[in-house]
């Protein structure tokens, strides 16, 4: 049996892989691994390129641990800007879906900041990936949520429709183009349906404005994360669904969240 590798051992080893946070990413490496030998394969499998997340098992987000199965999308630091914006949206005794849900991660975080309170919700998640549906499952669970497996709308349950209160987004919207400009730990370990969103990457947001409304409650609203230059095409969508719309950004946050109303 080799020695245990010692945190400047694996700092060297993942510097040496191109790792930038590598000192962070030991850290975390040590403190998940059991055994010895699950931090030596933890390690190698970093060095290889392997998501940290996926190596992990997991990823922070809005303070949850979320696990992540390899080949799942992994949540966006970034995204964490469009939950607060659909807490501060968010009604007593909501109905929540997180569509193109990827590991549950949004509708997870959205539930979290309210299960100490007094309101009931319900949550659905959807993902037409079987992976992602499987992590959804383990992520919601705790909270009572339910994931369903099928293209967009189409596995959700019938009494949904008309009473969905907050509808979480997270559609692909890198254009087809560009999604070999990705980092390869993106496009190499995560679902490409997870991030080619078509020619102008919108093509799935189009298909989701599209039936949002008669989802959505009176009032109700749809939120999803897009980019800066997509914004006037991304609201123009929002709007040919019948939604009132408005985009917000964060600088703090890099991101940017288009917000669509249902007329009341």
């Amino acid at each position: 049996m080799s020695a245990p590798l010692t945190e400047s051992a694996i700092v060297s080893r993942l510097r040496a892989a191109g790792c930038v946070f590598a000192e962070d990413e030991a850290r975390l490496i040590l403190s998940t691994a059991r055994t010895p030998d699950d931090v030596s394969a933890m390690v190698e499998r970093r060095a290889a390129g392997l998501p940290l997340e996926h190596v992990l098992g997991w990823a922070e987000f809005c303070g949850l641990r979320i696990v992540v199965e390899p080949g799942v999308f992994v949540p966006r630091r970034r995204t964490e800007f469009l939950v607060r914006e659909a807490a501060a949206l968010t009604p007593p005794r909501p109905v929540v879906v997180d569509l193109c849900c990827g590991s549950g991660a949004l509708g997870a975080a959205l539930v979290a900041g309210r299960r100490h309170g007094l309101d009931e919700f319900a949550l659905h998640a959807a993902d037409i990936e079987p992976a992602a549906v499987r992590c959804a499952r383990r992520n919601i669970a705790p909270f009572g949520g339910q994931a369903h497996e099928g293209d967009l709308f189409e596995p959700l349950p019938d009494a949904l429709r008309g009473r969905v209160d907050v509808l979480l987004a997270n559609v692909p919207y890198v254009p087809t183009d560009d999604v070999g400009l990705m980092p390869p730990e993106a496009r190499e370990h995560e679902p490409r349906v997870a991030l080619d969103g078509g020619a102008d990457g919108l093509d799935v947001l189009r298909r989701v404005t599209a039936e949002a409304s008669r989802w959505l409650v009176p009032g109700g609203h749809l939120l999803f994360e897009t980019s800066e230059r997509q914004v006037p095409d991304a609201v123009a969508a929002v709007e040919h669904g019948g939604l009132a719309a408005r985009a917000t950004a964060s600088e703090e946050w890099h991101a940017t969240v288009v917000i669509g109303a249902n007329p009341v």
